[in-house]
């Protein structure tokens, strides 16, 4: 994997990390005292992992078409 793409993942992970350890406002601390915050971060984490593995993918073609056009 590119180093960027590891260092801006660890970033993403020490940035929900970060956020949830925070003291938040009065929305926050209802819906994470109702277990609705909990599906939010499930929900937001499979979307940030599935946009990964899409970038990675069109990665590999871009750089499958870039080898093959310099051939």
């Amino acid at each position: 994997m590119n180093n960027k793409l590891i260092f801006l993942i660890l970033t993403f992970i020490a940035f929900f990390y970060n956020s949830s350890l925070a003291q938040g406002s009065a929305i926050e601390q209802t819906m994470h005292e109702s277990g609705k915050i909990n599906v939010v971060v499930a929900v937001l984490i499979v979307i940030f992992i599935g946009i990964i593995f899409y970038l990675i993918k069109l990665d590999r073609k871009i750089s499958k078409i870039e080898k093959d056009t310099k051939e």
